[in-house]
């Protein structure tokens, strides 16, 4: 039956699909047309075939099978979990105790990396949880990082050490990376992470290693980068320990690798899946055939980077696309942030839903029962090899400047991130990027409250900075913050200056341009006041008047705008500013009567809005 199916659909080659795309271009060029240049330095084309699998060696090997591209486990279960600040260890506990019963199964606990725990405190935080049950995590804890490790190990000494999972995020170059330098000395961090190391030895399922890829994604780094410098990281740990006389084996069992995951659905897919491999290759070459060893263990978290303070529930959809890509690509453990992260703690509404989402692509859609779903979609497979490339150059060149700390130490790595982060930047203020509600489509009646203004990007600070500074650390912070920034200054200047819309002639054009209009002033917490289209301009003139708004926006067709903006300038009289919404071929001539604003896609929206608010006094 299979067989006389496919006979109706004879075999189209490329060649001949090619034939068919170029004539329907018409002439474009298919280069710009169709083919994306991404920000990871490689070009994804329009459509693969499976032709462009033939020489990807990756695509032969099976689930659990080195080098583990379709994941390290049988099955795609995986860890949820939810983090808490344990400034308050009696709160962390009583949270901690609660979120357990609603379906998550591993907790984080961030405590003071300078103050650690005492045997007290530490007795309450663990108080009636069951650390067969779930998976605990310690984070911030680098100072005081071998105490805990020895308080927890004795804590659990009675239980089966096989059935104990967690983890502490203790990561000298982490700090590095952050501030700049060691919470003491490289040497003595160093030291600590191999007496964490040996004091978890009797939990083999304890990590100690941290290796952060997620920070490079904060300060607005590129999926290459985050991979290429946390395999960096990762092989720089191996280097190290090694030289203090531990086998590559047990520092690689030790390790987690903790990853952001963006809103790119199929490249984080991809991203995942490269990273396992690459990392695989890396441990062999240490330790040979010790494949648990080369199981590289990934716990992924939803993007700060790019969460929101203005419309701040879209989070919840960006959170719960992230979290797809990451379970999809066979995570060993998720925290989804809960949307009002960047400026509250999280309440219990959104601690909720953030584990719902998980708990839906669990119980709901499935994702946990099919191991490596990707596997043989020819995009996704051709974008895992593309990924693996152009990280794996990356971190080569990493390895030829001495390694991470030495390349961090010249600013390679800073450099490297930081022109990425100037590309996001200038994609983000002109809308190559968009970031919803808040360079695009903002909810336009929406206000910060003051509380809310006071706590943005405030976190707990359970973390330990660097003592002495040797390098320049990278910049975190979070893609909408400078539109974020300038739409608050609107808010806090004490104006509600308006911009109105003066719509007229053709009726398609003008509702076109005076959407989007009123999305670009929105952005910058100008009150917009839209028309449908006035039956001529003396009217929208007069209803411009009655407003009092500072700001009008003639919108209509190119053909329009040479006879009627002049005649709207004159209606108007001085005093307001008049805008010409796009760039029409009269614009030279309109400039010559004195009319200079206008605005359109071509614009930087961010640097064009400042300017707006410079003129209205803000």
């Amino acid at each position: 039956m299979a067989e006389k199916l496919f006979t109706e659909f004879p075999e189209v080659s490329t060649q001949t699909w090619e034939e068919v795309i170029i004539k329907d271009l018409k002439g474009a060029d298919y280069e710009k047309k169709l083919v994306w240049r991404t920000m990871e330095g490689f070009n994804v084309r329009p459509y693969y075939r499976s032709e462009d699998l033939k020489n990807l060696k990756h695509v032969t090997y099976a689930p659990g099978q080195f080098p583990f591209v379709r994941g390290t486990k049988k099955d795609n279960n995986w860890k949820i979990r939810q983090d808490f600040c344990a400034k308050d260890v009696n709160s962390a506990n009583r949270q901690a105790l609660d979120v357990l019963m609603k379906g998550v199964n591993s907790v984080g606990f961030g405590i003071d990396g300078k103050k650690g725990l005492s045997q007290s405190d530490f007795d309450a935080l663990l108080n009636n949880i069951c650390a067969t049950a779930v998976e605990i995590n310690f984070i911030g804890s680098c100072c005081k990082t071998p105490e805990v490790v020895k308080m927890f190990a004795e804590k659990v000494r009675t239980l089966n050490p096989d059935e104990i999972y967690g983890s502490i995020d203790y990561s000298p170059l982490s700090k590095l990376t952050l501030y700049g330098g060691f919470c003491n000395s490289e040497e003595k961090d160093l030291d600590m992470l191999k007496e964490s190391v040996i004091a978890s030895k009797s939990l083999p399922h304890f990590r100690t290693i941290d290796v952060s890829g997620y920070i490079f994604h904060n300060a607005g780094a590129t999926i290459v980068q985050e991979l290429a410098f946390a395999l960096a990281m990762g092989n720089e740990y191996l280097a190290k320990l090694t030289d203090r006389e531990l086998s590559a084996g047990d520092i690689a069992k030790k390790m987690k690798f903790t990853f952001a995951v963006s809103s790119n659905y199929f490249m984080e897919i991809a991203k995942f899946r490269a990273a396992r491999m690459l990392w695989a290759h890396i441990v062999k070459a240490y330790e040979g055939s010790d494949k648990c060893a080369q199981k590289m263990y990934i716990h992924a978290r939803t993007s700060a980077w790019m969460q929101t303070v203005y419309d701040s529930y879209v989070n919840m959809l960006r959170g719960t696309t992230e979290a797809m890509s990451a379970t999809l690509a066979g995570v060993d453990s998720l925290e989804v942030l809960p949307f009002d992260t960047p400026f509250e703690e999280p309440s219990e509404f959104s601690n909720r839903i953030a584990r719902n989402v998980q708990i839906i692509l669990k119980e709901e859609s499935y994702f946990d029962k099919v191991v490596d779903p990707a596997a043989g979609s020819y995009y996704v497979e051709k974008l895992t090899s593309l990924i693996a490339d152009e990280a794996w150059k990356l971190f080569k060149t990493v390895e030829e400047k001495g390694g991470y700390t030495e390349a961090f130490k010249a600013g390679f790595i800073q450099e490297q991130v930081s022109a990425s982060a100037k590309k996001h930047n200038v994609n983000i203020e002109t809308r190559r990027e968009i970031i919803l509600g808040t360079n695009q489509y903002p909810n336009f009646n929406e206000t910060l409250t003051p509380e809310v203004r006071e706590n943005i990007n405030k976190t707990c600070a359970c973390k330990c900075s660097a003592e002495n500074r040797t390098a320049e650390p990278i910049q975190i912070y979070r893609a909408a913050e400078a539109f974020e920034t300038m739409r608050m200054k609107t808010e806090n200047s004490g104006k509600q200056p308006k911009a109105f819309m003066l719509t007229f002639g053709n009726l398609a054009m003008c509702r076109a341009r005076a959407q989007f209009s009123s999305n670009f002033f929105a952005c910058a917490g100008i009150k917009v006041i839209d028309n449908n289209c006035f039956a001529n301009i003396e009217e929208g003139a007069k209803a411009a008047w009655a407003s009092k708004a500072e700001i009008v926006v003639a919108c209509s067709s190119d053909e329009e705008y040479a006879d009627a903006v002049p005649q709207i300038a004159n209606l108007l009289g001085g005093g307001i500013i008049l805008v010409v919404a796009g760039a029409p071929a009269c614009e030279n001539e309109l400039r010559a009567k004195g009319i200079t604003h206008f605005i359109s896609v071509r614009n930087n929206v961010l640097e064009t809005l400042k300017q707006y608010q410079n003129e209205l006094g803000i």
